[in-house]
């Protein structure tokens, strides 16, 4: 259910959040860690044995805990999500996507701008590396805006590169449609797109895409993260990002991505999840691939100096090739290797079929 504190359930508005925060805890670990709790001000009183206890961690992590501080900061935070209008959307909220609860760490809630029904819809998971050639800018815009014309949202991470370029190739195609059509009282028949933030639900990481993020709310779009507003941004947030976009998804659509591209992150993420992913060709043209021999260099430099792994540095496109995943020219093409892979793996039910 959605939770706000105009109603009854501020108390537990705040409590979510507060559990929600906590970083050392996996989905599951909070899911028992809730169960245990009757009041947000019960949990800051706990000692991190106890939050361990409670939440059957078999092995303990590492970690610092202020419940105080946690506490102050989920009043906070839920303050914000009421001022700005901002939704949060539980677990086992019915508009939580169901290929997202399907994952192996799911996120405990979301905190979302804009558009919430999108996230139950038809999408497409677009990313790329963020030192995109001028190939694979026409070739992420080109494939959005075929995907969000035949209805598919579009979802990516809001970075620089091919994130930007998938948001605004949906973008794109609503701007078209607007000028055809009366965007006031007329139903906007196609697809969005869905930006996923590394950071807090109120902080557009990079600054940059500002405007962008704005575009895209204004479109009719949305924009999630699984961070409070007010919580700072850590570099792991951003590998956690990618499980998001991959598991908003029944498919990944890889455009380019050199040598240790955290893209390739995401495509992994998606395969772990039963999921399927695709590259585009560009990734393979003659622009990617001199992209990618000067990140290839930088990164053999950095592993001889111990400040990249090995698998990073050899983690590349052609390894997914190797293990069956398709290439492929723009959407239609998409849309018919999709049809072809074997299996009905990736077609995750939509919400309304698991309710009905």
């Amino acid at each position: 259910m959605q939770l706000t504190l105009t109603e009854t359930k501020g108390e537990s508005l705040i409590l979510s959040i507060f559990v929600a925060g906590i970083s050392f805890l996996d989905f599951n670990q909070k899911i028992n860690l809730i169960k245990n709790l009757d009041s947000p001000h019960f949990l800051a009183l706990q000692s991190i044995e106890e939050i361990f206890k409670f939440a059957q961690c078999d092995v303990k992590p590492r970690a610092v805990w202020n419940g105080s501080e946690g506490l102050r900061m989920a009043k906070a935070a839920a303050y914000q999500c009421e001022r700005l209008g901002i939704k949060v959307i539980l677990h086992d909220d019915i508009r939580y996507p169901e290929s997202l609860r399907q994952i192996a760490d799911p996120p405990f809630l979301l905190f979302v701008r804009g558009n919430e029904k999108l996230l139950t819809g038809q999408c497409v998971s677009v990313v790329g590396t963020r030192r995109l050639s001028t190939a694979g800018r026409t070739a992420a815009r080109a494939f959005a805006y075929e995907a969000a014309n035949n209805g598919c949202n579009v979802i990516s991470g809001l970075a620089a590169g091919a994130d930007s370029y998938a948001h605004l190739g949906a973008l794109d195609a609503y701007y078209d449609w607007c000028e055809k059509n009366s965007c006031e009282g007329t139903e906007y028949p196609l697809g969005h797109t869905i930006a996923v933030l590394p950071s807090a639900i109120d902080n557009i990481v990079p600054y940059t895409n500002k405007k962008l993020a704005a575009q895209i709310l204004q479109s009719g779009g949305c924009i999630i993260s699984e961070y409070a507003p007010g919580m700072p941004t850590n570099k792991w947030q951003f590998v956690a990002r990618n499980r998001i976009v991959a598991g908003m998804a029944p498919a990944t659509v890889v455009i380019e991505a050199p040598n240790g591209s955290g893209a390739l992150i995401t495509a992994d993420f998606a395969l772990e999840d039963g999921r399927d992913v695709f590259f585009h060709e560009v990734a393979f043209g003659e622009a990617a691939e001199k992209i990618s021999q000067v990140v290839k260099s930088d990164l053999e430099k950095k592993h001889a100096t111990g400040r990249v792994s090995k698998f990073k540095m050899e983690n590349c496109p052609e390894r997914f090739l190797k293990e069956g995943a398709p290439v492929i020219k723009d959407y239609k093409d998409f849309c018919v290797a999709l049809a072809e892979m074997p299996g009905l793996h990736s077609q995750v039910p939509l919400q309304g079929e698991l309710f009905t």
